[in-house]
């Protein structure tokens, strides 16, 4: 029978000087006094004390030396998830002092310290000799940890939480790579620590082989600082640094670096990011990011980003149930070769107010809207130099206001029948186009009525079929005035603008009627899990609109047809399939994507097919084939491969392979990618990644599958 007893109970009898706070509990198979200072727990021993907890098969207790004395297997624990396990040990009443024989140190269930001797000093300090020091799995089967620091001595400092090694061997499967007289590193329960990270190597075409060794710098509890010297084979020399500070309201994080290297000669080059959210009163919230570049190839050439267009902003905005408010500053800038900025839209700032309400009178759904936009080029030429088709240094100012409303209604026959309008007014304000120059005022007016008939039928098998035939019929209506476009001449035709009073994305152009838009859609579900949904259909209108390009599929008196269709299986695979072609099957645009996604592996492919028009920026035909893939090779091994073929200039215009090791004490990553930096570059660049990660430090936790160990 087990016995427990209160070692508070046993003060009268057994006399131990223990404080209020050091009252402990113990449990035991059997408990006898010998004499008047010893005490003897047998079988299944536990003693819970401020926190801790320890386990054992014998505990004798000398109240004069007031030393236990321990007989294994023993198991320590705490609060701050460390264990102490031992074959024997003679330790303090309070567990502070004392020495534990055959000892092993886990810390946060990640790194291991075994050692044949440990000690422990005034509750703070672990010293354990002759030390093996791994957060790798150990076992019968893998005897040999994949990584392990063997040192004559190691500290653990509780309090500051850091470990002390002194004449320490860093070995990878038992082989010795380096060695160390003296290393400090945090424990796992430290997440922030001044120090070395882990190091990471690239090698480039145009860089050679080049080192990465960030160091982190602790500010305080808030902010940090992480240098990364970068040195290279062909003469670069590089420092990033990285700046990051929390604010009670949001954050902010400033990166950039300073480079020199044989590409640039005797030129600074560099770059510089700076981002940030902070929170507002009224729900309001605050971002901005902004970002500078000493020329257009800094960013390629150090592998940082494939941006080719840069924007800075600042931004402020609040989105509620109903409502919408927005305001931003934004600079652009290109990187492209064939681009000059001065004559592109370099400063943008857009205020935008927008709410949505259910009118109590006529029912439905109404929307306003009020928006404020300008653009700004620093070119002050007032005429087309470049024949691109806009002023080199035309600057627009526009003010709109938009008013919509929407109601539905059941009809015989299970018709659903919607009544739908539009209202927009904007002003114009255009300077320096010689062209345009001057003031506009544009009113416009569109209204509609949609006819929707689902029949719907549902199978013996379970399977349920919807048959939907749509009608919508709009008139709508602007002035004359002629307003430059500039943000609707990239516009898509899909099955989320097919039923659409206005098929222009942005505000400078207004699609005019009367027109009817026609479509049927299909959808198939299958009790077994997989669905099919097809949707064909088609614009009418009653005179030709040259204002659509050609490649957008909806010029001319009808547009071309539009089929999407839409397959999705139990097992995991999707296929969507997009194309607009004309009444002779001509090709306008396509677009088609296959995904299969498997728990250890998955693929996709996509199609992209689109012909030349000038009004929509694309002087050549596209035609691209990209294709990804994953596979989870075994619990620990992944790749990933990804690449992208051009056939018009019948190339593989980029591909990649990554391949990662994930196990519970260790990450590597390799990464292999070959491309070209734009469509019209004829040298290609290579780039080669490698990166790893000791996980059991600073607060790295496990990160994938254990190595199998059975027997």
């Amino acid at each position: 029978m087990r016995l427990i007893l209160r070692l508070t109970c046993l003060l009268v009898l057994f006399a131990a000087p223990l404080r209020a706070q050091d009252l402990a509990s113990l449990v035991a198979d059997s408990v006898a006094i010998a004499g008047n200072d010893t005490l003897v727990a047998q079988g299944n021993v536990e003693i819970f004390q401020n926190g801790k907890r320890l386990k054992a098969s014998k505990i004798t207790y000398d109240r004069g030396a007031d030393r236990l004395l321990i007989v294994g297997p023993i198991v320590l624990t705490d609060d701050s998830g460390t264990i102490v396990l031992a074959d024997q040990a003679e330790l303090s009443s309070d567990f502070s002092d004392g020495i534990l024989q055959s000892a092993r140190l886990v810390l946060d269930q990640q790194l291991q310290l075994a050692s044949s001797e440990m000690m422990r000093i005034g509750g703070r300090y672990t010293s354990l000799s002759n030390t093996v020091v791994s957060s790798c799995q150990v076992c019968a089967s893998h005897p040999t940890p994949l990584w392990e620091i063997r040192a004559k001595r190691v500290i653990h400092d509780e309090l500051e939480r850091q470990i002390y090694f002194e004449n320490a061997t860093f070995r990878v499967a038992g082989v010795p790579v380096f060695w160390v007289p003296r290393l400090r590193i945090p424990d796992p329960t430290l997440k922030r620590q001044t120090g070395f990270l882990a190091p990471s190597f690239r090698t480039t075409s145009d860089l050679g082989f080049g080192t990465k060794i960030p160091y982190f710098i602790r500010i305080g509890d808030s902010k940090d600082l992480t240098v990364t010297p970068y040195l290279s084979s062909n003469d670069a020399q590089s420092v990033e640094l990285r700046y990051r500070q929390a604010f009670d309201s949001g954050k902010v994080e400033t990166t950039g670096a300073v480079s020199r290297d044989q590409l640039y000669p005797d030129e600074t080059r560099f770059y510089l990011v700076t981002k940030g959210q902070f929170d507002l009163p009224r729900d309001f919230t605050l971002s901005f990011s902004g970002t500078m570049v000493s020329d257009n190839d800094y960013l390629s050439d150090y592998g940082i980003s494939s941006e080719d267009r840069l924007d800075s902003r600042v931004e402020v905005l609040r989105t509620r149930r109903n409502e919408y408010i927005s305001g931003r500053l934004i600079n652009y800038r290109s990187l492209r070769d064939d681009d000059v900025n001065s004559t592109l839209p370099s400063i943008v700032t857009d205020v935008t107010y927008q709410r949505r309400f259910s009118p109590g009178t006529i029912g439905g759904e109404g929307g306003f809207r009020l928006q404020s936009h300008s653009h700004y080029r620093s070119s002050d030429i007032s005429s087309d130099s470049d024949s691109d088709g806009i002023s080199d240094g035309r600057d627009v100012t526009r003010l709109s206001v938009a008013a919509d409303w929407r109601r539905n209604w059941i009809l015989p026959g299970g018709v659903l029948g919607t009544a739908l309008t539009e209202i927009n007014g904007d002003f114009y304000s255009i300077n320096q186009d010689d062209t345009y120059e001057g003031d506009y005022t544009r009113a416009a007016v569109g209204a509609g009525v949609e006819l929707r008939w689902p029949w719907v039928y549902a199978a013996q098998n379970g399977a349920s079929h919807v048959i939907e035939p749509i009608v919508q019929l709009v008139w709508a209506k602007q002035n004359d005035t002629d307003i430059p476009n500039e943000d609707s001449t990239l516009v898509e035709f899909d099955e989320g603008s097919l039923f659409s009073i206005n098929r222009y994305p942005g505000a400078d152009d207004i699609e005019v009627g009367p027109y009817a838009n026609v479509g049927i859609g299909y959808t198939r579900y299958d009790p077994k899990g997989w669905s099919l949904g097809v949707v064909v259909g088609r614009v009418y209108r009653s005179s030709n609109d040259e204002d659509f390009s050609d490649a957008s599929g909806l010029s001319g008196i009808n547009s071309d047809w539009l089929a999407a269709v839409r397959l999705s299986l139990a097992g995991g695979v999707s296929l969507t399939n997009r194309v607009v072609f004309d009444n002779n099957f001509k090709l306008t645009k396509g677009e088609s994507r296959v995904a299969l996604t498997r728990d250890s592996y998955s693929l996709s492919s996509s199609y992209v097919k689109l012909l030349a028009d000038e009004s929509e920026d694309r002087d050549d035909d596209v035609s691209e084939l990209t294709f990804a893939g994953s596979y989870q090779v075994t619990p620990n091994w992944g790749a990933k491969l990804s690449s992208r073929y051009d056939f018009v200039a019948d190339r593989a215009s980029s591909s990649g392979l990554s391949l990662a090791y994930s196990s519970e004490c260790l990450k590597v990553a390799m990464d292999l990618s070959h491309g070209y930096s734009s469509s019209s570059s004829t040298s290609a660049s290579t780039s080669f990644g490698l990166s790893f990660d000791l996980l059991g430090f600073g607060n790295k936790g496990k990160s994938g599958a254990a190595a199998a160990c059975s027997g």
